[in-house]
């Protein structure tokens, strides 16, 4: 899929949950919760045991069926193992230009963390194809979001940490790109009590609040 596609897929869904697991195992069993809730797009991080194996597994065998993203990415040489794994974006909670450059190169979409207007103004001019505003919630959540859009609208941001049902469609009306979603619906606690529906009922959702905010 080229990065064209991707990034349209991902502005249309406007849901990226991210998967962190004690195992692939149950790292596979919330990407099957998520899927059966409705969700085509999953970042799993570098901080899943055997993380590449999922992601290659994962790519493998749903296809263009749900789109695949590596997360925690820290280093440039993770993110060339993770694409060649078959991420079809690289996401990383600070902004290491030599991951930029590597993924602009193979033509990948890659979202750096950030958190000041300097740091999001230094990942854009990096080649960031949105920036991942990261921890959101410590600054203020949805205002802190709307203020850095007001000086950087032609940035794309995707606001991750502390984004909960409570506040998503907050975080949209301040002109998220995109939302990262981690625990309040990547539960592995579900998982582990053998209770999948309760991550399938929150991804419904949250799908929910982004399809009232796009028919808005």
């Amino acid at each position: 899929m080229r990065k064209t596609e991707v990034l349209s897929r991902i502005a249309r869904e406007g849901l990226i949950p991210v998967l962190r697991a004690h195992s692939a195992e149950q790292a596979l069993a919330i990407a099957n919760a998520l899927e059966a809730g409705g969700v085509t797009i999953l970042e799993i991080t570098m901080t899943v045991p055997g993380a590449l194996g999922l992601i290659e597994q994962l790519a493998k065998s749903s296809g263009d069926r749900i789109l695949i993203g590596a997360g925690t990415v820290l280093d440039a040489e993770t993110a060339r193992a993770s694409m060649l794994a078959g991420a079809q974006f690289v996401v990383s909670p600070a902004l290491d230009r030599a991951t930029i450059e590597i993924c602009r190169r193979y033509s990948v979409a890659v979202f750096p963390g950030a958190l000041t207007p300097t740091e999001v103004l230094a990942a854009w001019q990096a080649g960031a194809d949105a920036v991942k505003v990261f921890p959101a919630s410590a600054m203020g959540g949805a205002q802190y979001l709307k203020a850095l859009k007001a000086p950087f609208p032609q940035i794309n941001m995707i606001p991750t940490g502390g984004v909960s049902l409570k506040n998503a469609s907050d975080f949209f009306e301040a002109g998220a790109f995109a939302l990262g979603v981690g625990g309040e619906l990547v539960d592995s606690n579900a998982i582990r009590d053998g209770q999948p529906e309760t991550i399938t009922a929150n991804a419904r959702k949250y799908l929910e609040i982004v399809a009232e905010f796009r028919q808005r």
